[in-house]
């Protein structure tokens, strides 16, 4: 069995990429929420909604059962 490279270069990059996006929208959420203005909290909120999103979508990627 052949090894498709360039689809596995593809496959780690987007990880790595998708990785990063969800950690520095989680410890964007975190410092935004850390103060007493009244609109840190909505906003920390969505962070936190936007975060759990693409965690949500990652699973769906990886589990076939989800895809039928």
């Amino acid at each position: 069995m052949k090894i498709a490279w360039l689809d596995f270069l593809l496959v780690a990059s987007v990880s790595l990429f998708s990785a990063c996006v969800v950690v520095t929208v989680f410890s964007l959420a975190l410092r935004i929420g850390d103060g007493t203005e009244s609109w840190r909290r909505p906003v920390a909120v969505t962070l936190y909604t936007i975060g759990a999103l693409g965690v949500l979508f990652g699973i769906y990627l990886i589990v076939p059962a989800l895809h039928t």
